[in-house]
């Protein structure tokens, strides 16, 4: 037997579809949501603006010299100081009577006192660093003003950025794979024919050419001397700056001093500073009870790295790079990268926790690639190449526990050699002179990155007003900056105030090798974070569609919590996934993939916009437009939050972006178009309701 319904009077349902047709409507609610959405959207776009470098250019009808300045304040570790900012004018090769003009930002920090001595002129280490940034400067601003120079090739009118060598150690199988260091050393190539084409000429990007900027700026400035404080890589600057110009040099202090021929290190020097550790490891009651003899665990675990925790690949050229990079500093300020930090990571490895190895190979392939202006490097870097083709000429590396992992990193293996076009007024600058400059060289003993023999050994002798503090259990610059600063600040005032060394304010310090948080436990912290959001974003994608099938919508309130709170939460999820699957299945694949975050982060926050939103008594093309909305949203949504900021914080506005774009496509739908009347559907009461998506009135 056939049931069938009974008739139907045209006329009454005709009359029912006019009146349940919901028309667009700008409801209070929606007017709220649209104005919490153009608020958000904005934010992330003057994040865009204050993240980008500040725009540097040269004035119209400028000349060589030229000095333009305005009233400013600047960021230091104590707040803002007054300041002084502006723009220098320099030629972009002074080899060049033809050469085109470069502008380069500048700041003069007010001193407290109405006659203050000579200025403090600060020069950063690197290569690739910006020279713009110097939060100590208000150790010095009592007595004296304090002047930061933009460095070109970086901080000017005219960057040297090569997102080719960017690309090249982006979703690599290692670091120092082979294949990585050709690929690196050719990125190099492409990056200096492209710039080259472009009309820069990079020939006058060097430290020579840098130096001079230096002194234009004393002269634009009218100064009669000037202070040099520099660290690590700058300290080499400040070297060529004292043998080209020592008339104009009052006193000058280097930190972690770094002179020519050692931007690349030694792996003997680098075992013998390792075996130091060894020894102070041995007479620290923690340290020695996870390990006889440091040296010896880290030699062997080296000839066999773990290639894996649990399910996540580790590579071992990263952790050795990692690893250099953590012995640098000695004290926690470095934390999570430290020496006892590192050294924990290994000694665990040995008794077969690897989860610290894992997260030094993250971290290293997270950060590496963006570290740099890579031109820069390249460019300020060119004073040792010869030493480099030496090195690797006779060889490279014989056998040294890191493998020399830092030095083949920088220089491709011995690639990057040729790879950049080279400026012949470095060479006279190639070994190391003498100076009247009154100096002062601070290291400390347990530097990586600059050992202190070099100083001591190398360039002291060549200093005939030359003084040396060497501070116990100590690292590179950092630690100089961060440990005991009344006796550091002491130290170097005095010194530039008087000439002399007044030290008395240290008292030396004893290695800890206390690690806290380990890198152990910032892997385990990491993983069940990545874990847990993951299952957190599989469980309320699966709760929503449940909810949904028992009743037309998730309701008004779940709704509401669904689009504005568990969407974010759906979308951090969502890329832990995507990572987890990508570091497990695609290790080759960079975590920085765009491709990565527009489908992991845009489709898990359009499906639960789009849960929160759809009713199912709704015609199907009503939902299929729906969810094209929601997806379209999501997806552009994630990809402009990506270009917001730089870094791993991308994924954050990332996330934030694609709630917006979804939410923000769904409203506007809602607002412009009808809804189509609802359908009966089985089990239904047969009349249709009257709904609206995003209706909180």
């Amino acid at each position: 037997m056939r049931f069938m319904s009974p008739p139907v009077n045209d006329e009454r349902h005709t009359d029912m579809t006019a009146q349940d047709v919901t028309r667009p409507r700008l409801t209070p609610a929606r007017i709220v949501a649209l104005t919490v959405i153009a608020v958000l959207a904005a934010g992330l776009v003057a994040l865009r603006v204050s993240g980008g470098a500040a725009s540097v250019t040269v004035p119209r009808g400028a000349h060589a010299g030229q000095l333009v300045l305005h009233p400013c304040t600047y960021p230091t570790d104590v707040g803002k100081l007054a300041a002084d900012c502006g723009t220098l004018v320099v030629p972009e090769n002074r080899q060049d009577p033809k050469s085109r003009l470069i502008a380069l930002p500048v700041t003069r920090v007010h001193a407290a006192t109405a006659h203050p001595g000579a200025p403090v002129l600060y020069l950063q280490g690197g290569p690739g660093l910006t020279n713009m940034e110097f939060p100590q400067a208000s150790r010095f601003t009592a007595t004296h003003d304090v002047l930061v120079v933009g460095y070109r090739g970086v901080d000017g009118s005219v960057r040297l950025d090569c997102p080719e060598v960017a690309n090249a150690l982006t979703g690599t199988s290692d670091l120092l794979a082979k294949k990585t260091m050709r690929a690196y050393s050719s990125a190099f190539r492409h990056c200096a024919g492209r710039l080259t084409t472009s009309g820069i000429d990079l020939t006058g990007y060097n430290s020579v050419e840098r130096v001079d900027d230096m002194e234009a700026a004393r002269s634009a400035f009218g100064y009669r001397t000037v202070n040099l404080i520099s660290e690590s890589a700058g300290t080499r600057t400040a070297m060529v700056y004292s043998w080209r110009h020592p008339q104009s040099i009052n006193r000058s202090v280097m930190i972690g001093v770094n002179p020519p021929g050692h931007y690349l290190y030694d792996g003997a020097t680098t075992d013998a500073q390792i075996a130091h550790y060894s020894q102070l490891c041995a007479k620290d009651v923690g340290c020695r009870g996870e390990t006889g003899n440091l040296k010896e665990t880290m030699a062997g675990l080296a000839k066999d790295l773990p290639d894996r925790w649990l399910f996540l690949p580790i590579k071992p050229g990263n952790v050795k790079l990692g690893t250099f990079y953590g012995l640098a500093q000695a004290t926690s300020a470095a934390a999570p990268l430290s020496s006892p930090q590192t050294i924990n990571t290994w000694t665990s490895a040995a008794h077969g926790d690897s989860s610290g190895m894992w997260l030094l190979s993250l971290m290293a392939e997270l950060t590496i690639p963006t570290s740099h202006v890579w031109g820069d490097m390249a460019a300020t870097g060119q004073l040792d190449n010869d030493v480099a083709a030496a090195y690797y000429a006779n060889g490279g590396d014989q056998g040294s526990i890191l493998g020399n992992a830092f030095t083949d990193h920088l220089w491709g293996g011995g690639g990057l050699v040729q790879a950049w076009p080279h400026s012949p007024e470095v060479d006279q600058y190639k070994q190391l002179r003498p100076t009247d400059v009154d100096t002062l060289l601070i290291n400390g003993d347990v530097d990586f990155a600059t050992p202190a023999q070099v100083a001591t050994t190398e360039l002291l002798p060549t200093l005939r007003h030359g003084h040396e503090v060497v501070l116990s259990n100590l690292g590179h610059t950092a630690d100089t900056w961060n440990y005991q600063k009344p006796a550091a600040n002491r130290l170097i005032n005095t010194f530039f105030d008087t000439g002399r060394v007044d030290k008395s304010g240290y008292t030396n310090r004893a290695m800890d090798f206390r690690a806290s948080p380990t890198q152990t436990m910032l892997a385990k912290i990491t993983l069940a974070a990545l874990v847990g959001l993951g299952a957190v974003t599989a469980l309320v994608l699966a709760w929503l569609p449940l909810r949904l099938r028992r009743r037309d919508s998730v309701g008004t309130k779940t709704s509401l919590a669904a689009r504005t709170i568990y969407a974010p939460v759906v979308g951090l999820g969502g890329w832990c996934i995507g990572s987890l699957v990508v570091m497990t299945a695609w290790p080759f694949m960079s975590l920085d993939s765009q491709a990565l975050a527009v489908v992991s982060i845009g489709g898990p926050v359009a499906l639960a916009t789009y849960f929160a939103w759809v009713h199912r008594s709704w015609q199907r093309s009503t939902r299929n437009a729906g969810l094209a909305v929601a997806v379209a949203g999501a997806v552009i949504g994630t990809w402009l939050g990506l270009h917001a900021v730089s870094g791993l914080f991308s994924v954050v506005t990332a996330v934030l972006a694609a709630v917006l774009g979804s939410n923000f496509g769904l409203c506007v739908r809602d607002i412009t178009a009808p809804q189509v009347p609802p359908t009966d559907r089985p089990g239904s009461a047969g009349v249709p309701q009257q709904v609206t998506a995003f209706d909180l009135t």
